[in-house]
């Protein structure tokens, strides 16, 4: 069966339509030349731990966080309203280990807003030339 197999003849369909009206024309491209970069520069003033980036990033956030526990600012157990009065909410499903009742969204809410404020701290004191 197999030699009948190979021995049979196939038709093999093509299509020769849709050809141009006029030959193609052969374009040569031209690669792209690859630039020399320079290399990377990193800076490190004064350590890493001691940078002022990095002290502003921590002074930032810590005071974000300790403003959301202290209840300073909104967090999912104090709401606030419209003219920015801080209420209390009872929530019976909150279940937390913190008295004042500060949950994992309240830390990374406020933990995000501390590193927008210091990153926009950053960013203009770099283009003034500061950092």
């Amino acid at each position: 069966m197999a030699g009948s197999l190979a021995s049979s003849s196939c038709q093999v369909r093509s299509y020769s339509g849709l050809r141009p009206s006029r030959p193609a024309v052969a374009i040569k491209a031209a690669l792209p030349r690859v630039q020399r970069r320079a290399a990377l520069q990193t800076r490190c003033d004064g350590g890493f731990l001691g940078s002022q980036v990095n002290l502003i990033f921590v002074v930032s956030t810590t005071l974000f966080l300790t403003a959301g526990r202290f209840g300073l600012a909104p967090t999912v157990k104090k709401r606030a309203t419209a003219g920015l009065q801080l209420y209390d909410t009872d929530n019976a499903g909150l279940i937390t280990g913190d008295p004042a009742g500060f949950t994992i969204v309240d830390v990374l809410a406020h933990g995000t807003m501390g590193h927008v404020i210091a990153t926009g701290i950053v960013l203009g004191l770099r283009s003034l030339g500061q950092i």
